[in-house]
Order: C-alpha cells, then structure tokens, then sequence
C-alpha cells in the first residue's frame, strides 16, 4: 500500500500491500508472492501441476486501477512528517513529492521492460543477475528483505502512533506479535479485505482533505503560511524529503508484472504506468496541502500522526477517531501482508542458500515459511521497541532504492530488440535511486550501507568456502 510496502519484490509478479498496496490473495499486494527468489518460475504446486496462465482480460483502466490499489495506502500516514522536517518547507514537500513520482516512473518502466523478458522469475533478484551477474542479484534481493524488514517495523510503529500515541512502542511490538502468529498459521488477507482496507483509506483521505479545505484553520493560513518561506528550501533537504517520500509509492511496480493479465501489454503498461503515477501524485499532493493548510509545514514535521492531528486543527475533532481507526487498519493490512511477503522471500533465499538454510523450513500443517516467518517477527519486534518511523522509513527506502538501482542498471544492458526502452529512463532512475539513497538521514545511509556491506562480505565468504 503506498507505504512502501512491496511485500514481495514488486516486479516479481506479486504486488505489495505493505506500502500501503492492496491487491489479490496470493501472489498480490497482500498476498503470497507468485515469484520469489528460488522458487519454482513455472509456479508448479507440489504435485508438479502447472497452473493455467490467466487470460488477457485487463485494458487500461483496469491496470491503472490496480496501480493505484498497490500505491495508495498506509504510507500516506506516516510518509509526511519525516518528509516535511528534511524538506523545511511546504515548497520543498511538494516538489520532493513530485521528484519521488518521478524516479518512481523510471523504476517502474524499467522493471516492466525487464518483466517482459523474465515474466515471473523473481523480480531484480533475477534481473541482476541474469543482466549483471550474480553477486548483482544476490545484493538485489539481500536490499529488498533488508529494506522491507524496516517497512513492517514502520507500519507497525505507524499503527501505535495512531492508535495509542502515548504507548506507540508497545502497540507496534504487539502488533507485530500478534500478526507474526497469523502468519504463521497460514492466515492471509483475502481480496476482498484487501479492497475494503484501499476503500477505507481513500475514504479517509477524502475527509482529511475537505476537513483542512473547510476548517476555521484554513481560512487565515495564507500561501506564505502555507508554503514556508523559499529560503529554507536547500538541494540537500529536498533530495531526502524525495526519499523519504518514496516510501509512500511502494507498490507502483505492481503494474509491471501485469504482461500476462492485459491486453496488448507492450501499449497498455507504457499507457498505465504514467496515468496511475499521475493519479497517485495527485491524491498525495491533495493530502499534502491539507496538512500543511491546517498545521504548517513545521507543524506537519512536529507530528507523528499528521493526519489526525490535522483534522484537529481544521476544527473537525470529531474526524479524528475515524482517521485514527482508518490509518490502524491500513498500516495493520500492509503489515501482515509485509510479513508474509518477506518471510517467504527470505525463507525462498535461504533455499537458495544465500540465508541459513534452517530458514528454508515449511511447516507440516498449515505449509508456510514458520521458521523465516519467527525470525522476521523477532527482528521486526525488536525494531519497532528502539527505532522511531523516521528512521525505520528511512532504512527501508534506502534498502528499496538499492533494489531498483540494480534493476534500472539491469535495464541498461537490454538492447533494442529486447524491448529497451529510451535509455534516458534508466540512467534518469539509476541516478535518481543513487542520489536519493545517498541524501538520507545519515544514520538510514551508515546504517543501510553496512547492511549491504554485511550482506556482500556473507556472499564472498559463501563462495569461498565452496571453491
């Protein structure tokens, strides 16, 4: 769900819920993902029947749709705050909104060229290795777990600001507990859940929107209250307001796995990708002058819960509850389905042997991932008691940036009858994902950089030993 959530890597074939995406049962925004590194490409069940490919029913409105499903979602909640204080104005937020939007669209693009010629294989993990090598693709789905491990911690750490302020660290661990062990008894949101949630935070959006347009607020706050003044505008600023953000669009790629559902995917992706980006900036940038409408641009970067405290401010107390409620159930939705997408890629890469292979282990009865899924839980739960969403959204865009930054590298390498598309796409992405990982917190940068690091050195000690 917008969030940032692509429970499974994004173009693997199935969509994230974690960033605030909705999507299908199984391999969808909440569901189990259709692809993950190591697993079967054929998507053949244990008795080894293969699947019939879905039917080429989807036009445009209906890819834009599912889009928007991926994008929209409890991101949103949590995005704002962190984004406003790098930014230092309301300018900066809008414009690093758009930049977000922007490396969003190449990513996207790149990863729907690579698709096409690796439908359902694993996303980057088997772009970069296929284009790259294999230490590429190793890196590339080390980054995503890394990176959507921190996603699940700032969900959950989202769900206890909103729902109990005063305790959001408690909240966040049981939150986590408690959906650790609704994964690991096989539980997943069913699409119709997966809908509801998308309805309940358009809803919810849509009121926070009129709220701040029509509140007492409003009317006094002028464009230079409402902007901030340009002088606190700085490149640096608005580059990691621009990834921070990015966390907010996860789930775009989403639209790239969808060559086997759309009819005449080579016109309809290309058609829906900028439409339903469009779209989504356009919601997010609704939302963002709401907010800084009724609170200010440092009022927006004061709040850990931006969104209720606005309609607080608006004079519309009483919406307050309803937005509460509504940002708990998205970032609620995005979390199981988060947990679920990376306890099975990295249960997938321990098969791979790329992660301990006890991890690889699928439970007798109710057949998934529990070993994977525990460890995830326990790191996930240590992460929400320590880490603040500031930092956690930032560990997750720069693990997610690094996951793109090989798939647009990966799509460098097509050739034009391989269905390239104009290299300035990208080489604007790759460059986009690079200055945009580098312009993070600092902590975010250290931090995600040793973890790549740890992850490379694990690699290189791995070859070693078996040669």
């Amino acid at each position: 769900m917008g969030t940032g959530t692509d429970a499974t890597p994004p173009d693997s074939g199935a969509s994230p819920a974690g960033g605030g995406g909705a999507g299908r049962a199984g391999g969808t925004p909440g569901g189990v993902p259709d692809a993950v590194p190591g697993t079967n490409p054929s998507g053949a069940g244990p008795s080894g029947a293969v699947p019939v490919p879905p039917a080429r029913r989807l036009g445009t409105f209906d890819a834009v749709v599912v889009g928007l499903g991926a994008m929209i979602g409890a991101g949103v909640f949590a995005a704002f705050a962190p984004a406003a204080a790098a930014a230092g104005s309301g300018t900066g937020l809008l414009l690093a909104l758009a930049l977000a939007a922007v490396v969003a669209y190449c990513n996207t693009t790149s990863s729907a060229r690579l698709a096409a010629l690796y439908p359902a294989s694993g996303g980057t993990y088997v772009y970069g290795r296929e284009r790259l090598g294999e230490l590429w693709g190793y890196l590339a789905g080390w980054a995503f777990v890394v990176g959507k491990t921190a996603s699940c911690a700032a969900m959950a750490l989202t769900v206890g600001a909103y729902a109990w302020p005063e305790h959001a660290h408690a909240v966040a661990v049981a939150a986590v507990v408690a959906l650790t062990a609704v994964n690991h008894v096989g539980v997943q949101k069913a699409a119709w859940l997966t809908r509801a949630i998308v309805a309940t935070v358009l809803a919810v959006l849509a009121a926070v929107v009129v709220a701040c347009a029509t509140g007492e607020r409003v009317g006094g706050t002028g464009a230079s209250g409402l902007l901030g003044s340009a002088a606190d505008l700085t490149a640096g600023g608005l580059l990691q307001a621009a990834g921070l953000l990015f966390f907010a669009f996860a789930g775009y790629a989403r639209i790239a796995t969808l060559g086997s559902e759309v009819r005449d995917p080579s016109r309809t992706i290309p058609r829906a990708i900028p439409i339903a980006l469009g779209i989504a900036l356009a919601v997010y940038a609704c939302v963002a002058v709401a907010l800084l409408a009724a609170l200010g641009p440092d009022g927006v970067a004061a709040a850990a819960d931006p969104l209720a405290r606005a309609v607080e401010a608006a004079g519309a107390g009483r919406l307050a509850p309803v937005v509460r409620v509504g940002a708990a159930v998205a970032a609620l939705g995005s979390l199981l389905a988060l947990i679920l997408g990376v306890s099975r890629t990295a249960s997938a890469m321990a098969r791979d042997g790329h992660l301990p292979r006890a991890l690889g282990a699928v439970h007798p009865r109710f057949h998934v991932p529990h070993r994977a899924g525990a460890a995830v839980g326990v790191v996930v739960a240590v992460l929400a008691a320590t880490a603040d969403v500031r930092g956690a959204i930032g560990f997750s865009s720069f693990g997610v940036l690094a996951y793109y930054a090989v798939a647009n590298a990966s799509a460098l390498t097509l050739r034009r009858d391989e269905g390239r598309a104009p290299r300035i796409v990208p080489v604007v992405g790759l460059a986009g994902c690079a200055a945009l990982a580098l312009a993070l917190p600092a902590t975010s940068v250290v931090s995600g950089a040793a973890v790549l690091a740890a992850g490379a050195a694990a690699y290189g000690i791995r070859r070693a030993l078996r040669h």
